[in-house]
């Protein structure tokens, strides 16, 4: 396992390792003498993270480094597997392999400056199989244990994302009718045939800023349950369930005109359209 990370390392590298183990012995004296902190380690720093980012996305790539990430794992008795649907997404998607690789790095780099420097577990005399192994490879090696925590928040955000749009461009047919964000806007005072909702992340963002009991209400509805069902189940009131909607259409609004959110003119109030025809007549 060591022997592959390292040679994963020799490859995205050009310079000997024998080389790079030398100039890192000299390195750790010089960051010693300023306490592993301040501008001198924050050059280092970079510069770790500049030369082992290519790495890392490489791995992540193809996949070597959630392979050895499981191994690591499942060896001390830690169940860790990854879906294969997130194993596609891993290799196909650049925007996820580098929302693991940034969260990766930032917990990389506090555990290698503690256990690498300030504890001294970068050993540059190890006599393993290998021989001794430079500081970039001792930094893989720390992201590698990184991965598990990185992978599961990543994997919970994109189950919870497909959760929350899982519904056909936010207006499926469902038993109640038309579910989703579409059918939320198509409620009593909307148009009947709008074309699909064009939403951002944002959406989140904005549902998490209303209340509990809003944020129940919304989800629900993008699930496909109908008013009473809703009611019902949180045992509020129908006008309540309406109210909260109303809250939700008009902070969606409100977002819209802030430019945080896009929702095209045929989702708009028949009131404002007629508004809107009355004074273009």
């Amino acid at each position: 396992m060591d022997h592959e990370i390292g040679q994963a390392v020799d490859v995205g590298l050009s310079d000997d390792r024998a080389a790079r183990i030398r100039a890192d012995v000299a390195i750790v004296e010089e960051l010693a003498h300023y306490g592993f902190e301040g501008p001198t380690y924050e050059v280092f720093q970079d510069s770790l993270l500049r030369e082992t980012e290519p790495i890392l996305k490489g791995m992540l790539r193809d996949g070597s480094l959630g392979r050895l990430a499981i191994a690591r794992f499942n060896e001390r008795g830690i169940e860790f597997w990854i879906h294969p649907e997130d194993w596609a997404a891993l290799r196909a998607d650049a925007a996820a392999r580098d929302e693991i690789l940034i969260d990766m790095q930032v917990s990389a780099l506090k555990t290698f400056r503690v256990n690498a420097l300030v504890n001294e577990r970068w050993n540059p005399d190890h006599t393993g199989p290998r021989g001794a192994g430079c500081l970039r490879t001792y930094f893989v090696g720390t992201c590698i244990w990184e991965f598990r925590r990185a992978y599961l928040k990543w994997a919970r955000a994109r189950v919870r994302w497909a959760e929350l749009h899982k519904l056909s461009d936010f207006g499926e047919e469902t038993p109640g009718g038309t579910g989703g964000i579409l059918g939320l806007l198509q409620a009593p005072g909307y148009l009947a045939e709008p074309e699909a909702i064009v939403l951002t992340n944002n959406f989140e963002d904005i549902l998490a800023e209303q209340t509990s009991q809003t944020q129940a209400v919304v989800g629900m509805t993008i699930h496909g349950f109908v008013d009473t069902e809703i009611a019902d189940t949180l045992k509020i009131t129908h006008g309540a369930v309406r109210s909260c909607k109303t809250r939700f259409r008009k902070a969606l609004y409100q977002a819209a005109r802030e430019r945080r959110i896009w929702i095209p003119a045929q989702l708009h109030t028949k009131a404002n359209h007629d508004k809107q025809q009355a004074g273009a007549a």
